[in-house]
């Protein structure tokens, strides 16, 4: 506990109380504004349709990052996000797929 409080203090020293109350206040609102979204979204779409196109996002965010600031990208990385776009993909296509009509029992 004695961690919380050297970082508060050193914190509200830097930027002052208020900035920092009301930086933690907009962080609260915009994450439930966030949460909202998503449960609507989920509604709308489905659990694993949501689910898909959030590891979607989540390896847009990788690759884009990666390009904007300049990072290379490791082994590891470049392995796991090409099975995450490859695994959208192929979710995508299976969504497609009508499926079979069920066969009657006579």
């Amino acid at each position: 506990m004695d961690t919380l409080q050297v970082e508060w203090d050193k914190a509200t020293a830097e930027h002052g109380a208020q900035a920092l109350i009301i930086n933690i206040a907009l962080s609260g609102f915009f994450f439930y504004i966030y949460n909202e979204f998503a449960f609507a979204f989920t509604a709308n779409v489905g659990a694993v349709t949501s689910s898909v196109l959030n590891t979607a996002k989540r390896v847009i965010i990788i690759v884009v990052s990666s390009i904007v600031f300049v990072e290379p990208m490791e082994r590891n990385t470049v392995i796991g996000s090409a099975i995450a776009i490859g695994g959208t993909f192929a979710y995508s296509l299976a969504s497609k797929v009508k499926p079979a009509a069920k066969k009657k029992k006579a």
